[in-house]
């Protein structure tokens, strides 16, 4: 029997390294149909789990507690699977060089805890190269196993979209590959039992890399591009939303926005090709000027909000102002690499704290990742201005009535709605000084 065929039938298991907003969903997914181990090495997101709570909201309390998961932050249970998918994240350094800890990582306690016969999947995103040349020496060297002869390795890049409710793991089309003819075979056999749009066969592991690289490569320049038209119009006294409107009607126009780019994808994989370039003699153009361009747009926003403070004849220093959203994307707990911090950085250096809202982030994360301590809607009261940050589903029924009552009283109030989600029109006929992007 193949390992695909022994999994089916209940003789072997499946283990998912790494249980966030990637690895959570493919372990729930997979229980479904056959026996899963999901390992993570944070008791404290085990011991939530278990309790059937899920800190992602990618799936929900009710599907957690109803998921046949072994979750369990112990790495001896990795003994009990032949097959195993790592979904740990991949970051960049300071200097926006890949942070490939977290993958070297998974692989060193897989590679402690793999038995012959095995197949280990990637897919945490990385440069073209890294499963072949940097995982699996790890999992040699730490199992004492030969790769292609005791075990096998593929790459299947994720494409879950966290806060996404439409285009989710079972609806996006898999890429799958592997490092032979045979583990391609088994892996994508494995993928279908839970991936209904079907999988993409790969050539390689290295094309299946390179995919997904330019993936969010391509949504970053593109957006790049946007938030450079944004400069300009303003510059121009156009508004961007109304051009893009207009442009929209063609019928091969791509229909993309201004906006701030952060998160664990669009805001990093770029970096990733980039390094891997430059390490072959060529030193990218359009996308680290894409990425320098998206870099900025906290602190243009910040700067663009002190310019209206000023004309409203509002004293910058210690001026109240107020950030609603605070996650890399809406209607997303996630907080991490969320480019409104640089909108936080950047007033500060102005003399501004802002007052930080955001009923959807998790609070606790934004603690320990920045120190940030978020305020209650309650709070905001007396403000000079309002940052709308992040488009959660809740701030587009904002009333103008609403966020009158956070204002000073009789003045110039102040509103820098990023992804224009309110009515200009209204706003501006009601005396706010209205700023979009």
């Amino acid at each position: 029997m193949s390992l695909y065929e022994k999994l089916v039938a209940g003789e072997e298991k499946l283990s998912l390294v790494g249980l966030g907003y990637v690895g959570m969903p493919i372990a729930v997914a997979f229980a479904e149909k056959i026996k899963v181990i999901g390992f993570d090495l944070n008791k404290e997101k085990i011991e939530l789990y278990k309790s059937g709570i899920d800190p992602t909201r990618e799936v929900g309390d009710e599907a957690i507690r109803a998921a046949k998961v072994d979750f369990t932050s112990d790495v001896e249970r990795l003994k009990e699977a032949k097959f195993h998918i790592v979904a740990v994240p991949t970051p960049v350094n300071a200097d926006h060089t890949p942070d490939l800890r977290p993958v070297e990582g998974a692989s060193r306690i897989l590679g402690q805890n793999l038995s012959k016969g095995s197949i280990i999947v990637f897919e945490s995103t990385v440069y073209p190269g890294v499963t072949e040349e940097i995982c699996v020496p790890i999992l040699e060297k730490e199992s004492g196993l030969k790769c292609g002869v005791d075990f096998k390795v593929g790459y299947s890049p994720e494409r879950i979209n966290p806060g996404d409710k439409v285009h989710r793991l079972e609806t996006i089309t898999k890429i799958v590959s592997g490092m032979d003819e045979e583990t391609l075979d088994e892996v994508a056999k494995v993928y279908e039992l839970v991936v209904k749009a079907g999988v993409h066969r790969a050539e390689s592991i290295k094309v299946a890399e390179a995919a997904k690289v330019i993936e969010n490569s391509q949504r970053d320049i593109n957006i790049a591009f946007m938030n450079e038209l944004s400069i300009i119009f303003h510059k121009m006294g156009i508004d961007t939303k109304a051009v893009l409107e207009a442009a929209g009607t063609k019928w091969n126009f791509l229909k993309f926005f201004p906006g701030l780019v952060g998160g664990h994808c669009i805001g990093v994989d770029p970096y990733y090709l980039t390094y891997k370039a430059e390490q072959l003699g060529y030193h990218s153009q359009i996308i680290l000027s894409g990425r320098r361009i998206n870099d900025d747009m906290g602190k243009y926003v910040a700067e663009s909000v002190v310019k209206n403070l000023i004309k409203a004849d509002v004293p910058v220093k210690n001026a109240r102002v107020a950030i609603l959203g605070f996650t890399f994307k809406e209607n997303c707990p996630d907080t991490r690499n969320t480019k409104v911090i640089d909108i936080v950085k950047e007033l500060q250096e102005y003399g501004i704290t802002p007052m930080i809202v955001d009923p959807v982030a998790d609070s606790r994360e934004a603690e320990r990742e920045y120190g940030m301590a978020f305020v209650e809607e309650k709070d905001l009261k007396e403000l000079d201005a309002v940052i709308l940050a992040v488009a959660h589903s809740q701030y587009e029924h904002l009333k103008r009535e609403q966020l009158d009552g956070f204002y000073k009283p009789d003045s110039r109030k102040i509103l820098a709605d990023i992804k224009g989600i309110l009515n200009k029109k209204e706003y501006e006929d009601a005396g706010y000084l209205y700023w979009r992007l």
